[in-house]
């Protein structure tokens, strides 16, 4: 859809409606989005298409924009009970139904006996979020607002991989995260930062009208002093860990036993790493975190990281996935000075979920995270210091199903925007 950015609001996806009754088939699609966002409709994929912008509240403050391309035309879509302002209003649109439809210039009328048909519907993805007046900055995945004494932490669908953050999102990612951070915080009994994710609890400073962009993918917390070490705790040789070990045999300068083979299960160890803002966060000694929080700090840190690792494992052993590992970030309430577990939590993010069925030590594990992105990118030619390539249709689906398939899976609950 051009340069233009890319937004789900009211519902996941984009509907490409078939346009009959008139000379040439013609293309329309519809997108909600905030009032305040515009889209960029051209250059367009195919000729003869007209983009409609819908606006939240729906479906009496609802406004559309259509631009149809081939001859410069112009084209749009009006629902029979469409409302004036903005000249081209669209209703919440039925999988069919008569509409208007003008074309030509946009001087010679309408076509009141074309008839809209739903015949696809593609996935749309939230790659950057604006908040207006609110101070604002950018991480790999999140988009941060300050708002004094709290943060809204904004969980887009974008996607990074060998420390390049990928142009193309992956639709609703951002809501899989937000939604199982809140699970996990909601389960364990840990201090933590979440206050809600349900944007009628948002303050004033966020416009009604931009809320909807955040639904399901936002998180109003505490904010906190991060502790800027990740804490990481591995209950199975992978990764960077499986790398260590068969180098030195040690992770983090824990020893191992000789002999085991990728993917084994060991006792749960702890192994800190630096956290970067960019690039790889690096794994570090026990004595390097001890030295830089001082030794009772490190121990809690140690403690706290490893009790939680081991309850998360537990649970979603019973829902038929080992949790091989995962990443923890810590920090002190802004305010009272409190211990919280900050940031997001057991997600297929900062996770490694293996399917327990299909466990088998030896080799790599099919995963429930990027690691499907990953495999796709090794194998593209990609030299990895040149931009990433954009992802086919059918890595983006089977990266979308596994991120869902974990949700429903660890929560026990259908994804709500499936």
């Amino acid at each position: 859809m051009g340069n233009g950015r890319q937004f789900s609001v009211a519902h996941h996806a984009l509907h490409v409606w078939e346009v009959e009754g008139s000379a040439t088939p013609r293309r329309a699609a519809a997108v909600w989005m905030p009032r305040r966002c515009r889209l960029d409709a051209a250059p367009l994929p195919s000729a003869c298409r007209a983009v409609a912008v819908c606006v939240p509240p729906l479906p009496s403050a609802c406004r559309a924009a259509a631009v149809c391309v081939p001859r410069r035309a112009v084209a749009a879509v009006t629902a029979p009970r469409a409302t004036s302002d903005a000249g081209c209003g669209v209703g919440v649109l039925p999988p069919s139904g008569r509409f208007l439809v003008r074309s030509g210039s946009g001087g010679d009328g309408f076509r009141t006996s074309s008839r809209v048909v739903l015949t696809e519907e593609v996935e749309l993805t939230l790659l950057r979020s604006e908040l207006p007046g609110l101070p604002r900055r950018e991480g790999k995945v999140r988009d941060i607002y300050d708002l004094g004494d709290r943060l809204i932490l904004v969980a887009t669908d974008r996607l990074s991989a060998f420390d390049w953050v990928l142009p193309t999102g992956i639709p609703d990612k951002g809501r899989v995260l937000t939604g199982l951070s809140a699970f996990w915080f909601g389960l364990l009994k840990v201090p933590h930062h979440l206050i809600s994710i349900a944007v009628e609890d948002f303050p004033p400073a966020v416009a009604a009208e931009d809320r909807e962009l955040l639904r399901g993918r936002a998180m109003l917390v505490r904010k906190a002093r991060v502790i800027p070490f990740e804490c990481v705790v591995r209950g199975y040789l992978a990764g960077s860990g499986w790398k260590s070990y068969q180098a030195t045999g040690e992770i983090c300068g824990v020893s191992l036993p000789p002999g085991l083979v990728e993917s084994a299960r060991i006792e749960p160890i702890f192994t800190p790493a630096t956290k970067a803002e960019t690039g790889h966060d690096e794994n570090i000694p026990f004595s390097v975190l001890r030295a830089a929080v001082g030794i009772e700090v490190a121990e809690t840190l140690r403690s706290l990281s490893l009790e939680i690792y081991q309850t998360a494992a537990a649970h979603a052993q019973e829902r038929g996935l080992i949790l091989a590992d995962t990443k923890l970030e810590w920090g002190y309430d802004h305010r009272s000075g409190e211990l919280l577990l900050v940031d997001e939590l057991l997600t297929p993010d900062s996770s490694r979920y293996w399917s327990a069925e299909a466990y088998r030590p030896g080799g790599p594990q099919p995963s429930f995270d990027k690691q499907f992105v990953r495999d796709w990118l090794e194998r593209s030619g990609w030299d990895k210091s040149s931009p990433p390539p954009e992802l086919p249709p059918e890595v983006v689906a089977g990266t979308r199903a596994r991120y869902i398939e974990a949700f429903e899976r660890l929560t026990g609950s259908s994804f709500p925007w499936k």
